[in-house]
């Protein structure tokens, strides 16, 4: 299954969206126009769906509903809402719909407010099978601080689409946390995003499993890493695993190296490549391209699709980038790119196609970076730059 549409009213950069999205969708805009904030919708309804989460513990963890809330929205009581659409395959009509609306009860800190649902409703093919709050919600107010999504005496109809929430998978792979994850504390019962507890990962899983995904790593970093053989998961004396790897040059044997002395970029495709291949859940990645060599930013959009291919399924990916490298390639199509604006009333978000400008350039041909980056380059540039000659 994937994320095929996304609708939002007053979520944070954004007053109204309503957009396709593809199992391979690219987020591009220019800084600080809310391409991180739209992949926290999806993060959103994973920490509310998962075990340990919940709505009131996903809404403290954004620092209350006042500050998910849109800065442009004219009323500051108004509701959030978010609707997603579930397909199984792309061109189909949606298997599940799930709509969430959201407002605010109390004043002051975050632990003194709460986030009060104004309405959950879930659709499956096309039947409405859930609409609160109901008779029994009005009869107590206290259970409209939860959702059925997160309850599972309560979301048998729907158990599917709630286990496809939670499986939703963020990373951002940090080099500095992957060489000396003691060094930074891990805090409540917030999950790993940023590779802290990747070799400990890769350590649980069975020998076979692990010792066949490291070789497809290692196949792959070839192309960027030319010297590098002999990928392996060793650990110390103190049981701490750690990554190790040949790098060939002119000695006769080469020498070990471990993650201490591997390169940002080729940690951060090691995390990578170990998202791809572990899980079929949408996969959100932010600004992948960061640490990568040019070479390899370029063919990124072509080796995501590759991986993307199981014989038990597609993944859905979707990533936030401006990069140019990264857009520069004739293999994404119009359908796969959201482009986000900056203008008066928050951020606009607009699917490719349907910009006939847009649409028409990249059917001649060119590359979407060619296309779309000079229309989400920030329009005081040319006013920084000048100030900086002055």
């Amino acid at each position: 299954m994937f994320i095929s549409r996304i609708k939002l009213t007053n979520w944070k950069n954004f007053t109204n969206i309503d957009v396709p999205l593809s199992e391979r969708t690219f987020i591009v805009g220019p800084n600080a126009v809310g391409k991180s904030n739209l992949l926290d919708v999806f993060r959103f309804m994973r920490d509310i769906a998962r075990d340990g989460g919940g709505l009131q513990e996903a809404v403290k963890q954004r620092g209350g509903l006042s500050k998910m809330r849109c800065l442009y929205a004219r009323a500051p009581k108004t509701d959030v809402e978010i609707e997603l659409h579930v397909s199984e395959y792309e061109a189909t009509e949606p298997t599940w719909q799930y709509a969430l609306g959201l407002t605010q009860k109390g004043y002051g800190a975050v632990g003194e407010t709460r986030a009060i649902l104004r309405f959950e409703k879930v659709w499956k093919n096309g039947t409405l099978i859930l609409e609160r709050p109901g008779k029994i919600d009005d009869k107590d107010e206290e259970l409209k601080q939860y959702t059925h999504l997160e309850q599972p005496t309560s979301n048998a109809e729907f158990r599917d689409l709630a286990d496809f929430f939670k499986s939703i998978d963020y990373q951002h792979i940090i080099p500095q946390l992957i060489r000396d994850p003691l060094s930074f504390q891990k805090t409540g019962n917030r999950e790993d995003f940023y590779g802290r507890d990747l070799f400990e990962k890769m350590s649980r899983m069975p020998k076979r499993t692990k010792d066949s995904q490291l070789k497809k790593i290692e196949n792959a970093l070839k192309y960027a890493v030319p010297n590098l053989k002999n990928l392996t998961l060793e650990h110390d004396t103190l049981g701490v695993p750690h990554l190790q790897a040949i790098f060939e040059h002119w000695r006769p044997h080469g020498a070990k190296q471990n993650e201490e002395q591997f390169s940002d970029g080729t940690l951060r495709l090691i995390g990578l490549f170990f998202s791809m291949l572990n899980g079929l859940q949408p996969l959100l990645l932010e600004e992948p391209e960061l640490s990568l060599n040019t070479g390899i930013i370029r063919r990124l959009a072509e080796i995501i699709a590759i991986m993307q291919k199981r014989k038990t399924g597609k993944r859905q990916v979707i990533l936030s980038t401006h990069s140019y490298d990264l857009l520069n390639d004739q293999g994404i199509s119009a359908e796969e790119i959201l482009v986000l604006k900056p203008a008066k009333e928050g951020t606009i978000v607009e699917n490719a196609n349907t910009m006939n400008d847009v649409k028409t350039l990249l059917d001649t041909g060119l590359t979407p970076a060619e296309v779309i980056i000079p229309i989400t380059e920030s329009p005081v540039i040319n006013e920084i730059l000048t100030s900086i000659k002055e």
